[in-house]
């Protein structure tokens, strides 16, 4: 058995592995200049990376120690700046030594969510600490979904702990490697970046972007255009909160998206599934879609001058903008969200169209269908690398999941176990598939 001690050296030569890796470097910050980003040197890492792991297995009145922290000089970071827009810097009138005692001191009032611990490396001394940094809590909703966008991280180093040896180290937002329960691991790639996660919401964007159309077409005032794929965003969106109210909730759950065509099969006795409760076909059954509409139809009047300017607006102009018919629309996607996720509470699936017409819950999908032994693993976003695993050892979600997208290879299954771990599921290449979905890598998001 390794010393516990043992494993921020082993960390940290994963992360001067990657470091080596030009590819990769390329991937998480493309607009790097040639050797312009920098590791700290070996020794001194390891001191940071080991007073981390060693703060972490503290506690603080019986909770857990958790903080982020950034290895920049506070000069870097303009004075006047501050959340929700940029970082609010504030420096120490003189530095504090870093060591697990003093991390442990300062936690409690760097929250998690929302302050940073700023650190530089003195030549002679050290790491050590400089002040705090504010950065808002808009950096979570790339976790949990939502259309605020947060100021982008520095590409520095920044080490995330979140619980006992739980610890992951980032260039910027971008995960480079995690130790969690003693493993090393690389970043889970983020699943809604997917081609085929696109492809497999294009109803709800097609069929959006034709209703769009037609009630353009009776605007008396000019509309702006919109990106084409503006729909299945928002869409992504909706299942990222899904997940993550979900998962937050620690009593796990299963959700279940079918073709459109199948919804009238599925409320009746079919082979797949048995749906204990049942929504009736109104229009609230499809409120995500008509909330879809409004929000583009309401994008593209705001945004009326950018047609004449020959000008399409997306997802950017979505996220900042500051109109409050569109903060409300967001809002009332974000609780429907979390209408969603409470239904998952109760024993069996969720089932909901790709079209995001909510059919209803408690779903059981028959024992009849045959077991699956043997599932890949997908290794990257599209399932272009895979690996095969016995498919023992996971839970009756997991298994009923892989016996439904055996059957309905158009099916896509989102399991979210007690541990909050996600499996995205769906027949691919041949075989049931799965895609461990952990968008930013980090231990306990």
């Amino acid at each position: 058995m390794r010393e516990g001690h043992s494993y921020p050296r082993e960390l940290v030569a994963f992360i001067y592995a990657r470091w080596r890796d030009e590819a990769f470097l390329d991937r998480v910050c493309p607009e790097r200049e040639q050797g312009s980003l920098q590791l700290p040197e070996r020794g001194v890492l390891e001191q940071v990376i080991s007073t981390c792991y060693q703060a972490s297995l503290l506690r603080e009145e019986e909770r857990p120690v958790m903080f982020r922290l950034i290895i920049r000089d506070s000069y870097l970071f303009a004075a006047q700046e501050g959340p929700p827009t940029g970082m609010h810097r504030l420096i120490f009138s003189r530095t504090r030594p870093f060591n697990e005692y003093e991390l442990h001191r300062l936690a409690p009032a760097a929250d998690f969510y929302r302050t940073l611990i700023g650190i530089f490396i003195d030549p002679a001394l050290g790491a050590q600490i400089w002040g705090l940094l504010h950065s808002g809590t808009r950096w979570m909703h790339a976790v949990y979904g939502g259309r605020k966008t947060s100021p982008p991280m520095p590409p520095s180093l920044v080490v995330y702990v979140t619980g006992p040896g739980q610890i992951s180290v980032c260039i910027g937002d971008e995960i480079i490697a995690s130790l969690n329960g003693g493993q090393i691991n690389c970043p889970t790639l983020d699943v809604f970046n997917s081609d085929w996660m696109r492809k497999s919401l294009s109803p709800l964007n097609d069929e959006t972007f034709a209703l769009h159309r037609k009630a353009r077409q009776r605007a008396e005032g000019p509309w702006a255009d919109l990106d084409a794929e503006f729909g299945s965003k928002i869409g992504q969106q909706a299942i990222r909160r899904i997940i993550s109210v979900i998962r937050n909730s620690n009593h796990g759950g299963l959700l279940v998206y079918l073709p459109a065509e199948m919804a009238d099969e599925i409320m009746e006795q079919n082979p797949y599934l048995t749906l204990k409760y049942q929504f009736l076909e109104f229009d609230s059954r499809q409120r995500f879609l008509s909330l879809t509409l409004r929000i583009m139809n309401t994008l593209a009047v705001i945004n009326g001058s950018a047609a004449a300017e020959g000008r399409m607006v997306g997802w950017h102009e979505y996220v900042n903008s500051k109109n409050e018919n569109i903060a409300l629309l967001d809002e009332a996607i974000f609780d429907v969200a979390h209408f969603i996720a409470a239904l998952s509470a109760v024993d069996g699936a969720v089932v909901i169209t790709k079209r995001q017409e909510l059919l209803g819950f408690g779903g059981v999908i028959s024992g009849d269908l045959d077991s699956v032994g043997m599932v890949a693993h997908a290794l990257d976003t599209e399932g272009g690398q895979c690996e095969s695993v016995l498919s023992e050892g996971v839970g009756t979600r997991h298994r009923a999941a892989y016996r439904l997208c055996q059957r309905l290879h158009q099916a896509i299954a989102i399991v979210i176990s007690q541990d909050e771990s996600v499996q995205i599921v769906r027949w691919h290449n041949g075989s049931v598939t799965y895609w461990d979905q952990v968008p930013t890598g980090v231990p306990g998001f």
